[in-house]
């Protein structure tokens, strides 16, 4: 474990929770120039608990945006396994995510920056800096905003469109944040991604659509609109079948018997029978 690139690597923008995760498992197994990183994406993603298409994505990003290098390869029981590095000079040209020192306090007859040398002994001089002092302490990493997070549910539906299609990810999340913000359930609109992947599936590649152009069109509109009928229908067939139950038990009817305690609950919250009626059909407890 390196700390010296674990403390450079957090102290840096990487552009998500799941990236910055990543890259920190990473720095973990790292020497301090970055180098002799050996462990397979299976064991990111468990050490991570991230989603193994965002692991497999965010290695590709960081490849290509030179953050890491492959070194070579390493044999195991399932073939090889991939060695990276970390490239340090890539990582300190991102953006810091330290929190910027402000000046505060009067200015007349302000206080001195450099603190006094201490005592000297043999004229050795005192340590230049008081340990306290902020330039000798690492800066914990902090978020610009909470909110700039990419939830890791905005990536899966990402991440389930076909993938020879996607283009414009940026634009494309943050269509799907605002489909969110809107109300939209993110498992809805993740399975409206996977039925348009599905039912495209056979296309040709010049009939899918491109991502940034479906999300801006919010076609997955229709997809939502399907499953609110079939939700809907499946609520009236369950009105219905309970409808015949609570007629069972206000009859007695020998029907009774096959009446579950589950659905006695549910004629009992939805106010179909009464504790009596149920008393009298012999379904009291």
């Amino acid at each position: 474990m390196s700390w010296k690139v674990a403390n450079l690597c957090a102290d840096r923008i990487f552009g998500s929770a799941a990236r910055k995760q990543i890259i920190m498992f990473l720095a973990d197994k790292a020497s301090d120039d970055g180098s002799g990183i050996w462990c397979s994406k299976g064991t990111i993603q468990r050490h991570t608990e991230l989603g193994e298409s965002t692991v497999k994505r965010t290695i590709t990003d960081f490849l290509r945006e030179g953050i890491l290098i492959e070194t070579g390869r390493r044999p195991c029981k399932n073939g090889f396994t991939v060695i990276y590095r970390i490239v340090l000079d890539r990582v300190m040209a991102l953006e810091s995510s330290a929190e910027p020192d402000e000046g505060t306090g009067s200015t007349v007859d302000p206080v001195q920056r450099d603190p006094g040398r201490g005592s000297r002994v043999a004229g050795v001089p005192g340590p230049r800096w008081t340990p306290n002092h902020p330039e000798t302490i690492h800066k914990p990493p902090t978020r610009k905003r909470a909110e700039e997070a990419v939830d890791e549910r905005v990536e899966r539906i990402w991440a389930a469109y076909p993938k020879d299609r996607q283009r414009g990810k940026a634009a494309c999340l943050s269509k799907i944040e605002e489909a969110v913000k809107e109300g939209i359930d993110p498992d809805d609109l993740l399975r409206a991604v996977q039925a348009y992947a599905n039912e495209s599936a056979g296309f040709t590649r010049s009939k899918v659509c491109f991502a940034d152009n479906w999300f801006a069109a919010r076609r997955w509109q229709r997809f939502l609109d399907a499953m609110a009928e079939k939700r809907q229908a499946q609520k009236a067939l369950a009105a219905d079948h309970h409808a015949r139950l609570a007629a069972w038990v206000r009859d007695r009817s020998p029907m009774c018997k096959h009446i579950t305690a589950p659905q006695v609950t549910a004629l009992v919250a939805a106010g179909l029978v009464t504790d009596g009626q149920l008393h009298a059909a012999g379904l009291a407890g």
